[in-house]
């Protein structure tokens, strides 16, 4: 993959970045372009590299990673109220992924396991896209909701803390992003399931892939069910959203990088 594509992709993504740092903090003609412009970067990206067909290295996953965390933040931006505010720490971990993406473009993939039909293996990457996407931005709302208590714990605001969503919508895009990041992981792990007995004849196929992300759905259920019997909120139900965020990270990109430059 051209270097200088990398690069630009990732330039695109840094005046989104910038914007609330330089006090764009409105959802107006402004953030919207400035998305676009980062979304065409990542897209650019992806098209020159799939149009061939699907890859599956390191730095292929992180940009289609990144097309898919824009695509949901910027619905998320449209329907909520505050659900924009997010970009000011989501655009700079998205320019961290593609610079450690452009850093290892070259890393050769693994092969796609077995012979499963096409359709079935394109709806697993679909909803393991989504889910990673959701989650990522569920772990933000997690972090915002926890900087904001310490905020009123300490009683002082500080830059960051004006421009993330307040508490009360940092903990109810959380819960949203929860309930329908539980709903497309089942939905991920059935389809996981359905390509693997296609493909090898078995309805569960053991790797660090499958356990890290049954892992995380255990954890974002506990938390569900915690929060309904309990009210579990701040700064404790943070943690356990950035645990699941952590164990797909582990069972996604984490394996990846291990299995294609590690030991690849």
């Amino acid at each position: 993959m051209n270097f200088l594509l990398s690069v630009s992709a990732v330039a695109a993504l840094v005046p989104a970045a910038l914007l609330p740092w330089r006090g764009g903090e409105e959802r107006n003609a402004v953030f919207w372009s400035l998305l676009l412009v980062a979304f065409s970067g990542a897209l650019s990206w992806a098209f020159v590299a799939f149009s061939p067909g699907w890859r599956t290295g390191f730095a292929p996953a992180l940009w289609i990673t990144i097309c898919a965390t824009q695509a949901v933040f910027a619905l998320i931006a449209a329907l909520t109220r505050d659900g924009y505010r997010l970009a000011a720490v989501l655009m700079p971990y998205l320019i961290v992924l593609g610079g450690l993406a452009t850093i290892w473009q070259n890393a050769p993939g693994q092969p796609l396991r077995g012979d499963a039909p096409v359709g079935w293996l394109d709806a697993h990457i679909a909803f393991s896209l989504a889910t990673y996407a959701i989650l990522t931005l569920a772990a933000l709302a997690g972090f915002s909701a926890f900087a904001q208590e310490r905020a009123l714990k300490i009683k002082h605001q500080g830059w960051l803390t004006r421009v993330l969503p307040g508490l009360s919508s940092a903990e109810s895009l959380e819960s949203m992003l929860l309930s329908v990041g539980t709903f497309v992981l089942a939905v991920g792990v059935v389809t996981g399931m359905t390509v693997d007995y296609l493909a090898n004849g078995t309805l569960f196929h053991v790797s660090h892939k499958t356990l890290f992300s049954l892992l995380a759905f255990v954890v974002v259920l506990a938390l569900l069910g915690a929060r309904r019997m309990t009210g579990l909120r701040g700064r404790q139900a943070a943690r356990l959203v950035m645990l699941a965020y952590l164990l797909l990270t582990l069972g996604y990109p984490g394996v990846k990088f291990v299995t294609d430059i590690l030991m690849g």
